[in-house]
């Protein structure tokens, strides 16, 4: 039988994420501090959010006639204007669609055209890149904006509060939004297919994600007590719905750090008194590493977050017996808003390795590739289902049907098992991602853009297991043409690619020249071939092989 939560199941109150945060009672004052920078004296009360939002909202409707549904791609990393320009968005009725700052021209021209996107926000660090997207993309350049604390010294873009500051957009009121048919957002999940997929989050989906935090874990945590230290990024739905909307739900201050800097990062536990982190596992091994460590004072904090891998306990007890630090894991999805699974705080340790237990009305179940449904101990692909799963794939119906069953379950492509005390644990994927550091890297992408390449005849890309840095690496198995099979065109091979992908796809894991490509009948790569190769090859990046 399918498994349920354990917990109560949560009340959804039938308001869009505006209501949630502004129109429902809280229990904490206006001048709740909601973002601060990390790096000056920048910040959001709750009250200063609100008003920020809704001047930015009126400001869109009035300068840019925005409609409902139309996009607003944020193209940045971590900043407290990030939360402001989210709700201004939805007051003004529209869909937020959030993209790696890392993204090259073209993989960010692809999201603007595939999402539709009306105008983008971005910081001056990334301004040359957006202009280029926003020009192939047929994006007028009045449409890009910044947000952050620089201008354009060039003064020919906007920054985001004189588009807030417009005369006459004061008469707009905001648009309400149908919390289950209106998207919240439009994030992007690379496919097995080599392009990204849009997945389609409707304000209920994050309501219900955001409730269900609370619904679990959250009593662990509470308004005036506790602060949040932002790493994870916001381009990311966990880091949206973990950072960005459950601290202004809660009215807990999050200390916003634009990316990971372990100097940073360990000066603002200490400084701000953090409380609580959610990171990625190598922040982690940083943590049980660096020697650095030592220098800083890390007690404040009650409870560290891991999730994108699997910890193992060796890890988990050397940071614990270092820095006297608990760690926990949690689980989830861009399809599921994300977050569907963690470990209680007080049975952190009695279940090291797990993702922990099923979100507040949630059901999951194991199934087996005969499409059996599983018991405990039994190894299966998870299936979950709750209000959290979102409405499908962006202008992809196949996609969406072989995602989602007619009954409401998803089919999650990871592969695991749940104990008898409901505990989940996930042991591999179904699906062949490639998962560096908590991002998703397609082959079929690396490989068709491998495959332009003069000395390529024919190309492979699969994920090697780097144990230093606990995550999977990009590596390719080259047939080569022309003969340029030496140490010397492997790195050449990867130097080139650098130049044509975000840096989580780099090929970290080298190139390897092999005669052929295993394949099947249909010509499609068996990669477990290469898999299996790869375990008896060990971690030398460049070279020949041979199956």
């Amino acid at each position: 039988m399918a498994t349920r939560s354990p917990y109560p199941d949560i009340e959804i109150p039938n308001v869009d994420l505006w209501g949630l945060m502004f129109d429902q009672p809280r229990d904490f004052p206006d001048s709740q501090v909601i973002y601060r920078a990390v790096d000056s004296d920048r910040h959001y009360t709750w009250k200063d959010a609100k008003e920020a939002a809704s001047a930015f909202g009126a400001g869109l409707r009035n300068l840019w006639d925005w409609e409902k549904g139309d996009v607003l791609n944020v193209f940045a990393p971590n900043d407290i204007d990030f939360g402001p320009i989210v709700y201004g968005v939805f007051f003004a009725g529209g869909i937020v669609s959030p993209a790696n700052p890392a993204y090259s021209v073209d993989e960010l021209s692809f999201q603007l055209k595939n999402s539709g996107s009306k105008a983008i926000a971005t910081t001056a660090q990334f301004l040359p890149t957006a202009l280029k997207a926003a020009k192939k993309s047929n994006i007028p350049e009045d449409r890009v904006i910044l947000l952050g604390s620089e201008r354009d010294p060039s003064h020919k873009v906007k920054h985001w509060t004189n588009i807030r500051k417009t005369s006459g957009a004061v008469r707009y009121r905001r648009r309400k939004s149908d919390p289950d048919k209106d998207l919240a957002f439009l994030v992007y999940s690379s496919g097995t297919t080599g392009l990204p997929k849009g997945v389609m989050l409707s304000h209920r989906n994050i309501v219900a994600d955001v409730l269900m935090i609370k619904g679990c874990v959250g009593k662990w945590y509470s308004t005036g007590e506790d602060k949040i230290l932002g790493v994870l990024p916001f381009f990311h739905i966990y880091g949206l719905t973990g950072l960005v909307m459950q601290p202004l739900h809660r009215g807990i201050e999050l200390v916003v750090m634009p990316a990971f800097n372990l100097e940073v990062f360990l000066k603002a536990i200490q400084h701000h008194k953090i409380t609580f982190v959610y990171v990625a596992p190598p922040v982690i091994v940083r943590l049980a590493r660096d020697p650095s460590v030592d220098s800083f004072d890390l007690s404040s904090l009650k409870m560290i977050t891991s999730g994108a891998a699997p910890l193992t306990r060796e890890l988990v007890d050397t940071v614990h017996k270092r820095l006297k630090i608990k760690i926990n894991q949690a689980y989830g999805l861009s399809e599921t808003s994300p977050m569907t699974h963690t470990q209680p705080w007080d049975e952190w340790y009695s279940s090291v390795g797990s993702v922990g237990k099923l979100f507040p009305s949630m059901t999951a179940k194991y199934i087996s590739a005969e499409g059996k449904e599983l018991g405990p101990g039994e190894t299966g692909e998870l299936w979950l289902s709750g209000p959290n799963v979102f409405k499908g794939y962006w202008k992809n119906e196949e996609a969406t049907k072989d995602s989602i069953t007619e009954d409401g379950y998803f089919k999650t492509g990871d592969v695991g098992y749940q104990d008898t005390d409901h505990n989940f644990y996930i042991t591999d994927r179904v699906k062949e991602l490639i998962k560096y550091k908590g991002f998703q890297v397609p082959p079929a992408e690396l490989e068709g853009k491998l495959m332009d390449h003069p000395d390529i005849d024919d190309v492979a890309v699969i994920g090697v297991n780097d144990d230093e840095q606990h995550t999977e690496v990009p590596r390719a198995y080259v047939v080569a043409a022309n003969g340029k099979n030496s140490e010397n065109d492997a790195e050449a091979i990867v130097k080139w690619l650098d130049g044509k992908v975000a840096s989580h796809k780099r090929l970290r894991g080298g190139v390897r020249f092999i005669d052929e490509i295993p394949k099947s009948a249909a010509g499609k790569i068996l990669r477990r071939v290469l898999k299996e190769k790869a375990k008896q090859e060990g971690s030398q990046k460049g070279g020949k092989s041979k199956l």
